[in-house]
């Protein structure tokens, strides 16, 4: 199974969001912190708002903050509805063309693989990716340094 960029950043922007804690932040500032685009986090920002991952506040004084706890976003639910396709091979697909579709074994094998990749990805909350002893390790590396950090 490959996570594409997409739910990647979806789980960056919730995992930045989470550490900070309380208080706004700025696509920009989830951007730099990663060193990547804004661009790019805009349209993945939409949809966690449009899904209610988060709560989006426009204007000069506006941003984004968690609008949910951490212990109440399930991993694998957010990549269920991130992910566009979990066709892992061709014969997952309605228009396969491989010829030994009928009696391969293998769209089963890789069926199952999925199921337990995500049965895995069930078993874990934000909050799971966010552990206390952590914590401090994770502001400095996003270089989160707002005296606003609410603690945990």
């Amino acid at each position: 199974m490959h996570i594409t960029r997409y739910t990647d950043y979806s789980l960056r922007v919730l995992i930045y969001l989470g550490v900070k804690g309380e208080g706004l932040s700025t696509i920009q500032e989830i951007a730099d912190a990663y060193g990547i685009s804004k661009n790019h986090l805009m349209k993945v920002v939409q949809e966690l708002n449009i899904k209610g991952y988060l709560t989006a506040t426009r204007g000069k004084s506006g941003g984004i903050c968690l609008n949910r706890s951490p212990d109440s976003i399930n991993i694998g639910t957010l990549v269920r509805e991130t992910e566009q396709n979990f066709e892992i091979v061709e014969c997952f697909g309605d228009a396969s063309h491989c010829s030994i579709t009928p009696a391969c074994q293998l769209k089963k094998v890789l069926a199952e693989a999925l199921e337990s990749f995500l049965y895995v990805l069930d078993q874990y909350t934000l909050a799971d990716l966010l552990p206390k002893s952590k914590r401090s390790a994770l502001l400095k590396l996003l270089q989160i340094t707002d005296a606003a950090v609410a603690q945990r």
